[in-house]
């Protein structure tokens, strides 16, 4: 049953607005700034192993414990390729966010908004979970797997883990596409779909969430969305807030755009730590990994890539402290910065991992196994499913 002017607050992660060739019409989106550099796309390295995630949330009326899972638990799923390896090498990681069934879209798309393409901009994504406001609607399945399959720039090779996730709890099978063929047209492209649902797990069955994913090599997937996600305090919290604040010290901000980024990550800090559960850990854990890359705005990440040049980086677009400095001055700084930051992310890697099985042991004394939870059943199952395109994970 749609349950129709619902109106809940929720969230997402920050960063630059990349913008898309001839966006359809109805998608609300961020102008970009006049006289602002698009950012460029990142790009792996030879024969490195990459990970594309598209995360489509319902977000009609009925949605917001769903919604306030995913900002809660994003970077918890993110982390699950922290220790990953294909052949010797860490993984690459993008994720892309849809939104769909909100009668605050546009009918034309079938209510369908593209939040974010594929991108390695975590703050981004978690800035736009943390704006998303649910409301009543129409939730077409197959058009939003149809969408995400043809608006995203999904790698060509066979070897990269690339998968959808789809959630909501309306029968599978509505609306103007057929999901049975979005299913095929998504694995004839090498992109596996996973469908989740809000609900009991026959219910699902009955109303085609099983069906769709049997086609695309994916899993059906059960989940109580309305389930508070389980805070956890571990003796390890402090010092990982402690770390995260040197770490945040190590950023240098690349003219007017990067000062913007730099308190877009300040806010997503606050903002998940005000989140339920234990999103900031989670967070901050993710910012220690490789898995977390700001060189669109911020120098140290930047001068690392391989077709960086020191002379085209503008005096003006340098921080007040770096002005004055000679070019060989300038490459210490940031080195020095580097050297902390890894310092930093050393420490947290430490604390989290010990953090990690502290809380495992505590929820399992509180009898408290989160299996049906967004976070539980997506980390489960993307390990599966890298594992068997050559993805290595450290045991649990």
């Amino acid at each position: 049953m749609k349950l129709k002017s619902l109106i809940c607050s929720v969230g997402i992660l920050t960063g630059v607005t990349l913008t898309l060739a001839n966006p359809p019409s109805g998608d609300v989106r961020k102008a970009k700034p006049k006289g602002e550099a698009s950012p460029e796309v990142s790009k792996p390295g030879e024969n490195q192993a990459k990970v594309q995630l598209a995360i489509l949330l319902d977000t009609s009326g009925s949605m917001s414990g769903l919604i306030e899972q995913a900002k809660t638990q994003l970077w918890s799923i993110v982390n699950t390729f922290i220790q990953a390896k294909q052949n010797g090498k860490a993984p690459f990681v993008e994720v892309a966010l849809y939104e769909y069934g909100n009668d605050g879209l546009n009918a034309e798309n079938h209510w369908i908004r593209e939040i974010q393409p594929l991108t390695r901009d975590l703050d981004k994504i978690s800035e736009e979970l943390f704006a998303l406001r649910t409301n009543g609607g129409s939730e077409f399945c197959g058009a939003v797997i149809k969408r995400a399959i043809g608006d995203l720039k999904w790698d060509s090779s066979p070897n990269t883990y690339k998968a959808i996730f789809v959630a909501g709890n309306e029968p599978f099978n509505q609306g103007p596409v057929d999901p049975a063929s979005a299913c095929k047209e998504a694995i004839g492209n090498g992109v596996i779909v996973n469908s989740i649902h809000c609900g009991s797990e026959q219910v699902g069955i009955n109303t085609g969430w099983k069906a769709g994913p049997l086609l695309a090599d994916g899993k059906y997937l059960v989940i109580d969305h309305n389930k508070a996600v389980v805070h956890v305090d571990a003796p390890q919290d402090k010092e990982i807030l402690k770390w995260n604040t040197r770490l945040n010290g190590t950023y240098v901000p690349i003219g007017q755009i990067g000062n913007e980024r730099l308190q877009i990550q300040r806010a997503q800090d606050a903002a998940a730590e005000g989140a339920a559960g234990n999103a900031i850990q989670s967070r901050v854990a993710t910012k220690a990994s490789k898995n977390y890359w700001n060189g669109n705005w911020d120098l140290v990440d930047a001068c690392m890539g391989k077709d960086f040049d020191w002379s085209k980086m503008k005096k003006e677009d340098l921080p007040e402290e770096m002005k004055k400095m000679t070019l060989a001055q300038r490459k210490a700084y940031v080195a020095r910065k580097r050297e902390e930051r890894q310092k930093c992310q050393k420490k947290i890697a430490e604390l989290s991992k010990a953090r990690g099985e502290f809380v495992k042991a505590k929820l399992k004394e509180m009898g408290e196994d989160g299996e049906d939870t967004l976070n539980a059943v997506v980390v489960q199952t993307v390990r599966q499913q890298a594992e068997a395109k050559g993805y290595a994970f450290e045991k649990e």
